[in-house]
């Protein structure tokens, strides 16, 4: 199973696959290479729990062809528990900002076609 089709299927779970630098420590997204932080490429696989709190968003009312049937919804920049990490998705039934204050309380809940699912706690 290639790296993409472990992530999906971790979102999937909520869970959230990264990778961790062997020689520092240091936590990636799953598709680093190299360590951003002393450039070694050895990594083992660490499962988060998919939960955090949302930094930032954009609120999309007028979607991309494909993407109607699921306006108003929000793209979402959520800073991982327990990590450096930023992960972005999507999440639904947002209209206005006064839905989604920043630091909201967040969890992954999924994939499907429009990418990682997220969901207010």
């Amino acid at each position: 199973m290639s790296i993409e089709q472990q992530v999906i299927e971790r979102a999937k779970e909520g869970k959230l696959l990264t990778h961790k630098c062997t020689s520092c420590g240091f936590l990636h997204l799953s598709t680093a290479y190299f360590c951003a932080k002393c450039g070694s490429k050895g990594f083992e696989d660490v499962l988060l729990d998919g939960v955090g709190s949302i930094a930032t968003y954009t609120i999309i009312t007028v979607a991309p062809s494909g993407f109607e049937k699921y306006t108003p919804y929000a793209f979402v920049v959520m800073a991982v528990d327990n990590s450096e990490l930023r992960i972005s998705g999507f999440m639904e039934g947002i209209a206005t900002p006064a839905d989604l204050p920043v630091g909201t309380r967040a969890k992954i809940t999924g994939f499907d076609e429009r990418g990682i699912l997220i969901q207010k706690q």
